[in-house]
């Protein structure tokens, strides 16, 4: 497999986990936030609504967590291509 070959098949994958995690961050941020806000308001967690907590503080803390997933799955996909940092 040539180099080329190689950074391709390296650059498809990480499209496919930036796509992964955008739809994971859109499904919370923008449809549990806003367009199922009143549905999950049912639901209470620790007194707070669970509607109101995913408009509020949830998109933020998925984000920070989906951060945290991209650092290590793109680490593990740098290794798996040679391409990480000594």
């Amino acid at each position: 497999m040539s180099n080329k070959e190689k950074l391709e098949m390296y650059w498809k994958e990480n499209l496919k986990v930036i796509f992964f995690l955008l739809v994971v961050w859109f499904v919370v941020s923008y449809l549990f936030g806003i367009l199922m806000a009143d549905a999950l308001d049912s639901i209470k967690i620790a007194g707070f609504k669970l509607g109101f907590w995913f408009a509020n503080q949830g998109s933020e803390v998925i984000f920070v967590i989906l951060i945290y997933i991209y650092v290590v799955w793109m680490n593990a996909i740098d290794k798996k291509y040679d391409v990480h940092e000594e």
